[in-house]
């Protein structure tokens, strides 16, 4: 599951998306009429993975319970595909991540150093190309390294500096093949912290979610690259590094939407300042693991927290 750079040269495939302003929203319930978002129609865009699918729900739901009639569409695959669809006004919105659109969309090689100024840079970039960022959630799904609980205490490690001071032979690492040559990826990783791990037999590459499973089990690594959000990290008890030399761009999640469209409606903002704020890592966390690990149905999933939240 890629989730920061997808599909960069994928095409749209033709009629996959329809903007629409259909009487139910994404619960069949809205019903469009009433509140300050009436008139407010289309589809709220996802990429092809948990996290998204919960917050493109979470949207639409919240959105309709303030009057809009908008649906998820979770069909799309690849950012790039998502980010086009919004560009070509196929989807009213969907949730970005500021390293991501700072990189791969603004092109981009170096990322802004610290959370809220990687944010600043990236909404103005994006205003030039008439699409808003509406204030971002506090949950950052970045780039982490994690090892299994039992091992970090042995190895007595929290940060990716503590991890460059054992011996080479504790430093083995799981990743993926895309992490393996990215700028923001292991050759960057192992220069700016001073690893000393042997790229031929400190490294073995996997898929992605495979990763979290060898972490945990401890035979082909000891630490894996995993996304800080991901709801295997607590499901199977592993404990994420701090990366205390900030090397990682900040991957802080944020709901975009074309400028005109906000023009329209400005009450989008308020409405969504009422979920983003609520949005940390540990809830992401949390809402991932019931999809990823337990089963659930990420639209079920969405909805329990909004209510729970008393937001619908």
């Amino acid at each position: 599951m890629k989730k920061h750079v997808l599909g960069t040269f994928a095409a749209i495939a033709a009629g996959a998306l329809i903007l629409t302003g259909c009487s139910t929203g994404s619960d069949g319930g809205s019903d469009g009429g009433s509140g300050e978002l009436s008139g407010l129609t289309g589809e709220i865009g996802a990429k092809d993975f948990a996290e998204q699918y919960i917050l493109a729900y979470m949207t639409a739901e919240l959105l309709n319970a303030n009057g809009a009639d908008v649906e998820a569409n979770i069909k799309l695959v690849g950012s790039a595909n998502v980010r086009q669809a919004l560009e070509n006004d196929q989807f009213l919105g969907y949730w970005e991540y500021t390293g991501t659109s700072w990189v791969t969309y603004n092109g981009n090689t170096a990322p802004v150093k610290g959370v809220q100024e990687q944010f600043d840079a990236v909404k103005e970039a994006d205003a030039k190309k008439d699409i808003a960022w509406l204030d971002a959630a506090p949950f950052n799904n970045t780039y982490a390294f994690a090892v299994r609980k039992s091992e970090a205490d042995k190895l007595g490690v929290k940060t990716l500096s503590d991890v460059a001071k054992l011996p080479a032979a504790d430093q083995t690492f799981c990743i993926e093949s895309e992490f393996s040559t990215r700028d923001d990826g292991w050759p960057g990783l192992k220069a700016a912290y001073g690893f000393a791990a042997d790229d031929s037999k400190g490294l073995t590459m996997l898929d992605t979610g495979v990763i979290y499973t060898a972490t945990q089990k401890g035979d082909d690594c000891n630490f894996g690259e995993v996304f800080q959000t991901d709801g295997r990290i607590s499901a199977l008890d592993l404990v994420v590094m701090e990366d205390d030399e900030n090397f990682f761009p900040s991957y802080q999640g944020g709901f975009t939407l074309k400028q005109a469209t906000l023009d329209k409606y400005p009450a989008i903002a308020t409405v969504m300042a009422k979920l983003s704020p609520l949005l940390t890592t540990e809830v992401m966390q949390s809402l991932n693991q019931q999809v990823d690990v337990d089963g659930e149905d990420p639209e079920d999933v969405a909805i329990a927290w909004l209510e729970d939240q008393g937001l619908i």
